[in-house]
């Protein structure tokens, strides 16, 4: 089953809780990616940059919306940026978001036929597609968005669907345009305080990033409190099982990011990744931390919530996750002032020949999107108010917030108060409920970090001058001890990399009937059993069952899926290089 690693990462609380964690100021960094890599500028077009044109309907509407992703901080449009949204547009949202298993709020509304007016179903399209759920969007963009063909330019023929069916069912949302990422936010995380008493050691390998969470412990088993200390906590609630404890696995072994496949980057041949010999022993580690008692042994029995305030509480030395994952229960350590047990990040793998590949870039994908559903009551209303979104104006808005209030233009760009800097740092939670900076990020085509707008000046807040502005003092502390400004600088740079010919194949959509989709939720129940299982072991059972883990895949049809997931890979490599050509 292919799933978005970011759930990803690019998931609105990633972009929400990095972007309100920074200050703005100018920069000099350009943006990384073809349409505008001489600059990192906006391509320029006759459309209207400001929205302006798509907004003559100003009349109140309610559209309703689902996300397959969550937004705790939602504020029913009663924050600073959706009321402004609503006034220039004339639309408000009534959003629904994803509780448990979002799949199986999506096979419910194919099921029934019952869908909201907009829909951002990521992986779970096919299911809408095969239903006649969501419209085919491209004659309304052509005709109603000018923003949107604007932002995506070269790029528009990523949102069609398959090579045999090229509509567009989703506006690609997901994937920023001219981006050149600068936020490390996955990785091994400790504390600072952790790596502050072993000396700041080198953290590369498994067994540093073990050993300085072993010693720490043998001097600390307790907090101040008396509550015991413990060394590394994994999510295993739901969905968050593939964030922090399978796909973790690809990473240490070097692999690229594609969801729950290893995908080869010459022949473009998917195997499902848990069978590769390579994850086997990154499993055997966990199996090793649970037997030194190391791991948390609530890690499969804990709830999400129980997970987040097991890190506010400040008694986890270490995480295997993604900061927007985890990062409620650490902003409640900044509000305590507890910085030092707040999280760096560490590109840990199996053996130091290996690359961490959390830069590894895979060009503008395409894939997850914004969708308009079938029975929706007014679709060029809709597309209206998304090509507003997708406007210069929409997109600082989303990004920087309202002017005067989160931001003020000084020698032409735009700069963060110190005033509102403090309220990100010290109380972000309420600050991002409050502004709603960031909640739109899925729902609008934009640019990406590192790119500029015609004025020269950043369309995000993300850049190596800006991001540390954001640090606490211990966090510039860590870094400084490793010759760093931002966390990214300890990782492998894009440049080490050759980019992927299909973007990420976690977003590949996949219809939902096919039998690629069908296997592969035989497959995750089966690995969702096994891989608990065989980590909480005793480690001389081990082998036993890994390799009845593996029997169990093959045969549940693993062979077959992994062939059908391989065509859908190779039709999009030729699909996108065709559209090169043309």
């Amino acid at each position: 089953m292919a799933i978005n690693r970011s759930k990803a990462a690019a998931v609105l609380m990633a972009f929400t809780l990095s972007i309100s964690l920074l200050a703005g100021c100018s920069g000099k960094d350009k943006g990384g990616n073809d349409a505008a890599k001489d600059t990192g500028a906006a391509p320029s077009s006759s459309a209207s940059a400001s929205g302006s044109a798509n907004t003559e309907d100003l009349s109140p509407v309610t559209f309703t919306y689902f996300s397959e992703d969550p937004n705790p901080n939602w504020n029913n449009m009663q924050d600073d940026v959706s009321k402004e949204i609503a006034k220039k547009t004339g639309v408000t949202l009534n959003a629904e978001f994803a509780v448990g298993d979002p799949a199986q709020k999506v096979a419910l509304m194919a099921a029934s036929g019952q869908y909201p007016d907009i829909i951002a179903a990521k992986g779970d399209i096919g299911k809408l597609v095969d239903a006649g759920g969501v419209l085919d969007l491209t004659e309304l963009i052509d005709k109603y968005a000018p923003n949107i063909k604007r932002v995506l330019g070269p790029y528009m023929s990523r949102g069609k669907y398959t090579t045999k069916d090229q509509s567009i069912y989703a506006i690609p949302t997901w994937a920023a345009v001219n981006e050149q990422k600068f936020v490390a936010g996955g990785g091994f995380e400790l504390q600072h305080r952790v790596v502050k008493e072993a000396g700041y050691p080198q953290i590369r390998t498994l067994q540093d990033y073990e050993k300085v969470i072993k010693d720490y412990l043998a001097k600390h088993p307790t907090d101040e409190n008396g509550n015991k200390n413990v060394g590394v906590s994994l999510n295993a609630d739901d969905w968050h099982m593939y964030i922090s404890v399978t796909n973790p696995a690809v990473a240490v072994t070097g692999g690229s990011d594609d969801g729950e496949y290893w995908v080869d980057q010459n022949t473009f041949e998917a195997t499902y990744h848990f069978r590769r010999p390579e994850e086997k022993e990154y499993f055997r580690w966990l199996n090793h931390m649970n037997a030194e008692g190391l791991l948390d042994k609530e890690s499969f029995v804990q709830k999400y919530d129980q997970y987040k305030a097991k890190v506010a509480s400040g008694r986890v030395l270490g995480l295997i996750d993604q900061d927007w994952d985890y990062n409620d229960g650490q902003q409640a350590l900044k509000a305590a002032g507890k910085f030092d047990q707040t999280y760096g990040h560490y590109p840990v793998t199996m053996s130091t020949d290996i690359k961490e590949p959390s830069f590894w870039p895979t060009g503008f994908m395409g894939g997850y999107g914004i969708s308009i559903s079938s029975t929706a009551k007014d679709p060029v209303r809709i597309i209206k108010f998304l090509d507003f979104l997708a406007s210069d104006e929409g997109q600082i808005l989303n990004n920087w917030g309202i002017e005067g209030k989160h931001y003020v233009v000084e020698n032409g760009k735009r700069v963060v108060p110190k005033e509102v800097q403090e309220r990100i740092n010290n109380d972000n939670t309420a600050f991002t409920k409050e502004s709603g900076i960031g909640f739109y990020w899925n729902i609008m085509v934009h640019y990406g970090d590192g790119a500029k707008d015609a004025n020269g000046d950043y369309y995000t807040k993300n850049n190596p001058d800006l991001i540390p502005v954001g640090y606490s003092d211990a966090e510039r502390e860590t870094l400084k001890a490793y010759n760093a400004t931002i966390w990214k600088d300890l990782f492998p740079a894009e440049t080490e990399f050759k980019e992927k010919a299909y973007g990420a194949a976690w977003n590949i959509q996949i219809p939902g009937e096919d039998e690629v989709s069908i296997l592969g939720n035989k497959m995750k129940d089966i690995t969702w059993k096994r891989v608990p299982e065989a980590i909480l072991a005793k480690p001389a059972d081990f082998d036993k069952i890994w390799d009845a883990y593996q029997q169990d895949l093959i045969k549940a049809g693993v062979e077959k899926m992994e062939k059908g997931y391989t065509k859908y890979v190779q039709d999009r490599v030729a699909l996108w290089q065709a559209d090169s050509a043309k």
